[in-house]
């Protein structure tokens, strides 16, 4: 199995940490993100690795080249232009298709940005006893982005929540404002992505957008033709999202309690 570690993004909102290092080469514990996440792929078994790079990009060459690529197979796609994460995974597609013995292969598309402890296998194979398009690791947690999953866990619209409305909310399953559809459904519950997937590569061949996009307009845009989308539950795992100083602080007393490895 393959996989692919997002870590293009601009980290804006890591700064200072990240006034000159990418957000990939952030510490935790005295480990970086990227290290964390490939270290965390290798154990599941996972020897091949596409890895997305624009912000100091240099750096994490040079990093990895330092560390022997963690003995794994490491590739990069280098992004001149931020691509997001749907444009990201188009370009380095061919990673995920170069072998043809393994070209119907599940792959793993994960945040650099995100610490867990979600059960790969589990959702491997989840995803392939429901023959998925895509799985998705998904959380009952408050957040202003919601996807929305119906009683057999297929996607079938997203809900955004205004600034400030989240944080204002007790319950975030009775807010209505910002809702989209994508395809008929009964009762539907709100979810939080936790930014990792497992993907069969026919999605590959179906990404029609072009150049910047969300791979999650891509989901909704599958969901509503009738693809099988689906969330995996994680709500027992522990997980954590990088994307604001705070959250730094926050995982390295994680880290000290030993909630994550």
């Amino acid at each position: 199995m393959r996989a692919m570690v997002l870590a293009a993004g601009l980290g804006t909102r890591l700064r200072p940490l990240t006034e000159h290092r990418p957000k990939a080469l952030v510490e935790i514990g005295g480990r970086t993100l990227l290290e964390i996440a490939l270290t965390r792929l290798r154990a599941f078994g996972i020897s091949e690795v596409i890895i997305n790079v624009h912000h100091f990009a240099g750096m994490i060459l040079e990093y990895l080249k330092a560390n022997g690529n963690f003995g794994m197979r490491i590739e990069v796609s280098r992004e001149e232009v931020l691509l997001d994460t749907g444009g990201g995974l188009k370009k380095a597609g061919w990673f995920f298709l170069e072998d043809s013995a393994k070209k119907d292969e599940a792959f793993l598309l994960h945040n650099v940005d995100v610490l867990s402890t979600v059960d790969f296998g589990a959702m491997v194979h989840e995803h392939k006893e429901n023959r998925a398009l895509a799985t998705l690791a998904v959380q009952r947690r408050e957040t202003s982005r919601y996807l929305l999953f119906d009683e057999d866990s297929r996607l079938c619209g997203r809900r955004i929540v205004a600034r400030g409305e989240a944080a204002r909310l007790g319950r975030p399953v009775l807010q209505r404002q910002g809702e989209e559809m994508v395809r008929s459904a009964g009762p539907v519950e709100p979810l939080a992505f936790t930014g990792i997937h497992v993907i069969s590569p026919r999605l590959l061949a179906l990404m029609r957008e072009e150049g910047i996009f969300s791979i999650i307009d891509v989901y909704l845009r599958l969901a509503g033709a009738g693809e099988k989308i689906r969330g995996f539950r994680a709500d027992a795992y522990y997980w954590r999202d990088l994307g604001k100083l705070e959250q730094v602080e926050k995982a390295e007393g994680d880290y000290r309690k030993g909630l994550f490895s």
